[in-house]
């Protein structure tokens, strides 16, 4: 579809780097897998198989590396393993383990290659397989991407079946029974005579041999957990208020007690602290100690409370932005932005977009869509206790290898020296992707050695810290001709996420960044023209992964504006999607799917409209149209149909609350939310200034999930075609054109 002068030369480095694996790193360090971690500090009489496994006498632990942010992960891992393992839900518990290279993400490199997603080559595969070599030796243990359930669909499974065939080894060596005649069941071997021999009392001797490798897997038509509704693991705690979270952790027995401090540092992200003047401060209520941390101040009081309080009394002269300081000035460097210095790459380039086509009618628009803060309910929390023998941390973090190195740069200890206690998440969709908040917890720690110490943000220092979405802007332009679409153009200009995200950790990033063009490079339309560039501007806001990251602005820039060439060919939005539609099957199925779930094109009362829009992001097609009528007080939304195909449904519930969850989140974000900048400090400081959709105004949704495809997650696919088919039913019902968010600044809703 791209020319392959243009991939050959995007995937020069990532190719040259691994060369399928085996050159740059060396064949041993491919294939060799990781160590097991629970080898390490292993109890006596216990066994563990694999990484995924670990048996004593007192129970089975499974150990669910993806941390939980609320995405019901944990049960997803574990309902893997116990699957082909014959626990039920009550035989196990779960643990999130510790960070360890035997975790790492195979199924990153799929979005991280630049590669069409169902392009399944001899060249795409071995793309992929350089990734992949590359994340391996790295160890990049990571939480992301709607990575989990592709990373763990196949390994877990065999993780589970590794050890159920070393427990039956062990049961056959202690009775003398075939293994080939026992069969396993509620986490027990059973014998031919009805002699059931728990795993746990099989542990020891389990615990002896070599695991037994290569079982197979068991046929789909078997499976008594995958593909239905499952009672996830955290729900009764979470249901009854005793899930804990970060947050919610008290350490200090035998430690001496634990100290509790919040921070304030410059609210121009990344500027520094000139002075401070805490003498208003000192004698509060509770304080018991101010500090200095990098760019700021931190207070250890009582509680988070105090701390909160006193930081409020201190006088700061703060250092000026290290960026743009006003909003016009970011829109203004992406409106100029379209130059040859700032050429990221060419993702798409078929036919000549530039050509003289008779008879056609071009169409030009320009797309914006704002910075949006992370937001997650949990504000960000840290402990952190530094000794001289080593670091323990307690947080949830989605990159906790990563996580390690950050806080022994501070430390001066060895990474592996660092122990993280990863916790359930009260939410993220990207926000623990960072570390400024582990860092400061952790300056904070090294000036109270021994003592355990609590860091808790605002909610207000959490708006101000937070590193947004990518702002965005795309010129685009295209042609129709005989009420077909013939041509596609879109130019974005945009700052890289992945770079900025990724230099604040030192990590320099070569070459284009896949996430500027996502959502759009990889639609499955076979236009005869067609061409999709990016362009990176530096010296805006510091951006970050935000949930669904380029494809979050790019499917409202892609799908909104070619609603635009539809409507001016004069043809059906979703019939002409379908002629489009030829590249990916899948993805043609996905349309056809919603449409016949809406009964699109039935005859709709005046003011009501329907918007159809179909982003294909992280591998998955999901395809949405929403409903809308326009009242006197503004626009009503009524109902949403969704499909997504992600070629295995894991549980049909969680399937269904990720769907719904990630389309209220889409389009709440696009009808109300945005981070605007004044003198380098963002205007927004909490909730009532960057709203979410209010319960009033969700509309009913409708969800089904195909099952054609490769394995892939749910969790981030449906935010993008929110805004895009908000935006196409709006345009159905009044006429109104919506090319910018947040919607409410061009129109009101009800």
């Amino acid at each position: 579809m791209a020319t392959l002068k243009t991939f050959t030369r995007r995937a020069f480095l990532v190719g040259s780097a691994a060369v399928a694996g085996g050159v740059a790193f060396g064949i041993y360090l491919v294939i060799r897998n990781p160590e097991n971690p629970n080898l390490r500090d292993l109890a006596d009489g216990a066994a563990s198989f694999n990484p995924w496994v670990r048996i004593d006498a007192t129970g089975i632990t499974l150990i669910t590396p993806h941390v939980d942010i609320g995405q019901g992960s944990a049960s997803m891992q574990a309902a893997l393993i116990a699957e082909e393992m014959d626990l039920g839900w009550a035989d196990f518990e779960t643990d999130f383990g510790r960070p360890a290279p035997a975790y790492w993400n195979t199924a990153m490199a799929t979005e991280s290659a630049p590669v069409l997603p169902w392009d399944d080559s001899f060249g795409a595969q071995a793309m992929r397989a350089s990734m992949g070599s590359l994340l391996k030796v790295m160890g990049v243990q990571a939480t992301g991407g709607s990575t989990t359930t592709p990373d763990s669909f196949v390994k877990l499974r065999e993780a589970g079946a590794m050890a159920r065939e070393t427990l039956k080894l062990a049961a056959s060596q202690r009775t003398g029974v075939a293994v080939a005649d026992l069969r396993t069941e509620a986490g027990a071997v059973h014998l031919p005579d009805g002699t059931s021999l728990p795993y746990t009392e099989l542990a020891a001797e389990a615990a002896l041999l070599e695991p037994v490798q290569d079982t197979p897997l068991r046929d789909p038509s078997s499976w008594r957990l995958i593909g239905q509704p499952m009672p996830r693991t955290d729900i009764l705690a979470k249901s009854t208020g005793q899930a804990i979270y970060g947050i919610d952790i008290e350490l200090g027995l035998g430690l001496g007690g634990m100290a509790r401090a919040s921070v304030r540092v410059n609210p121009r992200k990344g500027g520094v602290l000139n002075s401070y003047d805490a003498s208003a401060a000192e004698d509060m209520p509770g304080v018991e100690r101010i500090v200095e941390i990098t760019g700021g101040v931190a207070v250890i009081a009582s509680n988070s409370w105090y701390a909160m309080q006193a930081l409020d009394r201190i006088v700061y002269d703060w250092g000026p932005a290290p960026f743009a300081p006003e909003q016009a000035d970011h829109w203004a460097a992406l409106e100029q932005g379209f130059t040859d210095e700032t050429f990221d790459s060419e993702w798409l380039s078929v036919g000549d977009v530039d050509a003289d086509m008779p008879g056609t009618t071009e169409v030009v628009a320009e797309y914006r869509a704002p910075y949006v803060a992370h937001q997650p309910l949990e504000p960000l929390n840290a402990i952190v206790l530094v000794e001289d023998g080593g670091v323990q941390v307690w947080t949830g973090h989605q990159m906790p290898r990563f996580l390690q190195q950050e806080v022994a740069k501070i430390t001066g200890h060895d990474a592996e020296q660092v122990v993280l206690h990863n916790q359930y998440s009260g939410g993220s969709f990207g926000h623990r992707l960072e570390f400024e908040y582990i860092k400061q917890a952790t300056e904070i720690a090294m000036q109270m050695r021994g003592t355990p110490v609590k860091l808790t943000y605002s909610r207000e220092l959490d708006f101000a810290q937070d590193f947004p979405r990518q702002i965005t802007l795309a010129r685009s332009r295209g042609a129709v001709r005989d009420g077909q679409v013939i041509s596609f153009d879109t130019q974005i200009a945009a700052p890289s996420v992945i770079r900025s995200q990724m230099g604040r950790i030192g990590i320099m990033v070569p070459g284009p960044d896949i996430q500027m063009a996502a959502g759009v490079w990889q639609q499955p339309y076979g236009f005869e023209n067609a061409r999709v560039r990016t362009y990176a501007i530096e010296g805006l806001s510091p951006v970050s992964s935000w949930r669904s990251v380029g494809a979050s602005a790019n499917g409202f820039i892609g799908e909104g504006f070619l609603d635009e060439l539809i409507h001016a060919a004069g043809a059906d939005p979703l019939e002409e999607r379908l002629r489009l539609c030829t590249l990916d099957p899948v993805s043609r199925q996905v349309l056809e799917a919603v449409g016949e779930m809406s009964n699109w094109g039935e005859v709709l009362p005046d003011g009501t409209g329907r918007g159809v829009a179909l982003v294909h992001s992280f591998g998955v097609p999901c395809a949405e149209i929403v409903e809308v009528t326009a009242t006197d007080n503004g626009i009503r939304l009524n109902r949403v149909w969704v499909a997504a195909d992600v070629g295995r449904v894991m549980d049909p519930v969680n399937f269904d609350n990720q769907v719904k969850g990630g389309v209220i989140w889409g389009l709440g974000h696009a009808i109300n939310s945005e981070i605007t900048y004044s003198d380098g400090i963002a205007d927004q400081t909490n909730f009532h200034a960057h709203e979410g959709m209010r319960m009033y105004q969700a509309p009913e949704i409708f969800v089904r999930g195909l099952e054609n495809g490769h394995v892939r997650g749910i969790g981030e696919p449906p935010v993008p075609p929110a805004a895009p088919a908000l935006a196409n039913a709006i345009f159905a019902a009044t006429g109104q054109r919506i090319r910018e968010m947040p919607f409410w600044n061009h129109i009101d809703f009800v």
